[in-house]
């Protein structure tokens, strides 16, 4: 990425930032609520302490950046469809933290232990405020792409566009947790969960979306767009799932071995699998879903996948599918900017290079 490329990139997280703080700031009073209500406003205030605990909002400027494709003008529509894809966000992450029961999200409590700690006496009810929490963002996401000030037939586009992004995340997640209850599942549902849970609301909604807004018929290009969305995708869940085990954790921040206290069959563990001998695999699988897994153990187990090469293989592998993505996007220049296109082209590779 260019010093200019990453300067934008900035300037679009300042930008939504800004946007998102407004649009909280507004929403109570644009939100019809019973008057006596005292938990809708508690609601809305842990959706905005999310929300705005975010991070490089990569979504933004992927959906920034397709709109370029097309024109470096100022493009009407961009705002609702920014507040769209970070609302649907904000929802994944509430359900997300609930179904994993995590405690912290962002570098702070998550929505789900907040209800927790409010109402320690009622834990049904901590459940039920977190569903209807995360519930209130999917709505939300949907609400603010009815109010584009945009045509109605682009309005109509865009929220098809994100309504089929939010589902297909559903089935992905589905997906996701049938998977660790596989033995062994192989590459393919690997990359069907990463596409179905990850790649279409991150990536490729942010293009269609991008492009819809700059005047674009995305459909008329969607193999090629979900190609790419498909390949970056499955390349940046390689990278997680390598970084996790393999990456340095004074670094990210966080402990390594956490994929493999939560059982979850990553692609980590597949190419582990299939490089060891019985004996490592009885240390792999007995540290496989133990939330207690010392770190000695998940050393260990690093120590046996480093042996067979798997980090080798594994980087060997995003790097494919990053270059994969790469060829797809070089073959738009002969139709959109070459400027945005080079973006494009460079994100695959940038991502799977990032060490946190």
């Amino acid at each position: 990425m260019t010093e200019q490329v990453l300067d934008r990139a900035a300037g679009y997280e300042r930008w939504f930032h800004t946007l998102f703080e407004e649009y909280f700031d507004t929403l109570d009073d644009r939100l019809d609520a019973p008057s006596f209500s005292r938990f809708t406003p508690e609601c809305l205030r842990l959706l905005r302490e999310l929300s705005l605990r975010g991070g490089k909002r990569m979504r933004i400027v992927l959906l920034h950046e397709a709109a370029r494709l097309v024109t470096d003008e100022p493009v009407e529509g961009l705002a609702a469809a920014a507040l769209s894809i970070e609302l649907l966000q904000t929802h994944g992450l509430v359900h997300d933290d609930l179904i994993d029961d995590s405690p912290t999200r962002r570098g702070g409590p998550s929505t789900y232990y907040a209800y927790r700690e409010r109402f320690p006496g009622r834990p049904q009810e901590a459940v039920g405020l977190t569903v209807l929490a995360g519930d209130l963002a999917l709505a939300l996401s949907l609400r603010a792409l009815l109010e584009a000030k945009v045509p109605v037939s682009v309005r109509q586009a865009m929220v098809e566009v994100q309504t089929r992004a939010a589902a297909d995340t559903f089935v992905g997640q589905i997906a996701d947790l049938e998977r660790d209850f596989a033995d062994a599942p192989d590459q393919e549902v690997l990359h069907s969960v990463a596409d179905y849970k990850s790649a279409r609301y991150s990536i490729l909604a942010p293009l269609q979306l991008g492009l819809l807004a700059a005047g674009q018929q995305p459909a008329l290009f969607e193999k090629e767009l979900r190609e790419y969305a498909r390949l970056v995708g499955i390349s940046g869940q390689m990278r997680d799932d390598y970084l996790d085990l393999f990456g340095d954790a004074s670094v990210m921040g966080k402990p390594t071995g956490t994929d493999i206290r939560a059982g979850k069959h990553s692609y980590t563990l597949s190419a582990l699998l299939a490089a060891v001998d019985d004996t490592e695999r009885r240390v792999v699988q007995a540290a496989l879903g133990d939330p207690s897994c010392p770190p000695e153990t998940i050393a260990a187990v690093r120590a046996i996948g480093e042996r067979h090469g798997v980090p080798d293989r594994m980087r060997a592998d995003m790097h494919r599918c990053a270059e994969q993505a790469t060829e797809v996007a070089a073959g738009w220049r002969s139709r959109w900017r070459e400027e945005a296109v080079a973006f494009f082209e460079h994100v695959p590779l940038w991502s799977v290079n990032r060490t946190s």
